[in-house]
C-alpha cells in the first residue's frame, strides 16, 4: 500500500541557502489543501534540507519530501529531476508551484518532460467530479475563467498573494527523496557578485498591503510621499509603468502586465490613471483604494473606494490619521 493518499497534491516549496522557505510556501500549501492532501516537496541547497522541512511542517505540511541540490550553480535541471521523482512516487492529482521566476521555469520544464497540462498565474484552485480546476483572471482582470486538463497530471503555478487559506503547524514527518540525475543540459552560473539589500518593508510580490504611485506623483523626489504612506501602513511600495518609465523608481517596483502581479488584501493607487497594463497586475486585490484628481480616471472603475482629489493634500491627512490612531492604540 502506498504511503501517499489517493488525493495527493504535490506542493513545491523552495528554500534558500539558509534553509528558509520562500514567502510563497504557505500559500502553495494552502491552495493544495483546497483540492486534496498536500505533500510538500522541499527543494533546498545541500545541507539545509532538514531545516527547510521543519519550516514546511511549521506552516502545515504533514508529509515532506526533501530534495537537496548538490550543485546550485546549475539551473533548473535538478529541480525538474526531483519533481519527476516525487511525482512518480506520490502519483498526485496535481502539482502546485509558486508563480515566481524559478517556479515558472520548473513548471514549464516539468510539464514538457511529463507531457502534462500546465496552467500559469493561477489565482485559485478547486475540484469537481471530473478533477482539479484552475481559476484565472484574464484580459487585464476583466474576466475570471476556469481551465482544466482533458486528462493526466495538472501542473499549476500559483500567483503570490492570491490564496488566503493557511494550515496549522504539524509535526515534522520528512524523508530524503532519491533523485536520479537526468544529465540534461543546464545553464550554469560561472560567477556572481552578492549584493546586500536590506529593507524594513515587505516584499512586493507577496505583500498583504501595497501602496503604489503613478505619473501623477510628479517626480522621483515627490515619490517619497508614496513611501511614507506605505511605511505608516507597513505596506510594500509599488509603481505604475508610467512612473517607472519616468525614472521615479526602479523597474523592480513596477506592478502590471510587464512587471509584478500582486493580489494583496489592500491596494492603494496614488496618482495612477488605471491603464489596462497596470490593472492586469493588481485587479485581483481584495480591496482597492484610489486617489486621483481626475474623476474620469479608469482606476475608479475597479476601485472599492475612490477619492477625487490632490494626493499631496489627501495623503498627508491619511498619514496623520494613521499615526494618531497608532498613538491612541498605544495608550
Amino acid at each position: 500500500m502506498s504511503e501517499f493518499p489517493r488525493d495527493a497534491i504535490l506542493a513545491v516549496l523552495e528554500a534558500d541557502a539558509a534553509g528558509n522557505l520562500d514567502s510563497t510556501a504557505a500559500e502553495v500549501l494552502g491552495a493544495a489543501s483546497n483540492i486534496g492532501t498536500p505533500i510538500a516537496l522541499v527543494l533546498a541547497p545541500a545541507g539545509v534540507g532538514e531545516a527547510a522541512a521543519a519550516g514546511a511542517a511549521a506552516i502545515g505540511a504533514s508529509q515532506v519530501l526533501i530534495a537537496e541540490n548538490p550543485n546550485v550553480g546549475e539551473l533548473g535541471v535538478f529541480e525538474v529531476d526531483a519533481l519527476a521523482a516525487a511525482a512518480a512516487e506520490a502519483q498526485p492529482d496535481a502539482v502546485l508551484i509558486p508563480h515566481t521566476i524559478s517556479g515558472r521555469d520548473i513548471a514549464a520544464r516539468f510539464a514538457a518532460r511529463a507531457r502534462a497540462a500546465v496552467a500559469v498565474n493561477v489565482i485559485g484552485v478547486a475540484r469537481d467530479e471530473e478533477g482539479v480546476i484552475a481559476q484565472h483572471s484574464v484580459y487585464g482582470g476583466d474576466f475570471n475563467v476556469q481551465s482544466a486538463p482533458t486528462y493526466g497530471l495538472f501542473v499549476c503555478t500559483i500567483r503570490p498573494g492570491s490564496i488566503d487559506e493557511r494550515l496549522e503547524a504539524q509535526q515534522v514527518n520528512a524523508r530524503a527523496l532519491q533523485v536520479t540525475a537526468s544529465n540534461k543540459p543546464a545553464a550554469k552560473i560561472e560567477s556572481f557578485e552578492e549584493v546586500q539589500v536590506s529593507s524594513s518593508r515587505p516584499d512586493l510580490r507577496g505583500a498583504a498591503k501595497v501602496v503604489s504611485g503613478g505619473r501623477g506623483v510628479g517626480s522621483a523626489e515627490q515619490f517619497a510621499l508614496v513611501e511614507q504612506l506605505a511605511d505608516a501602513l507597513g505596506a510594500a511600495v509599488g509603481a505604475s509603468r508610467a512612473a517607472v518609465d519616468a525614472g521615479y523608481v526602479p523597474h523592480s517596483y513596477q506592478v502590471g502586465q510587464t512587471g509584478v502581479s500582486v493580489s494583496p488584501q489592500l491596494y492603494i493607487a496614488l496618482g495612477i490613471s488605471g491603464a489596462i497594463q497596470h490593472r492586469a497586475g493588481m485587479q485581483t486585490a481584495k480591496t482597492i483604494v484610489a486617489v486621483n484628481k481626475d474623476a474620469d480616471a479608469p482606476i475608479f472603475e475597479i476601485a472599492d473606494f475612490g477619492v477625487v482629489g490632490d494626493i499631496f493634500e489627501v495623503v498627508p491627512q491619511v498619514i496623520s490619521a494613521i499615526e494618531a490612531r497608532k498613538i491612541e492604540a498605544g495608550k
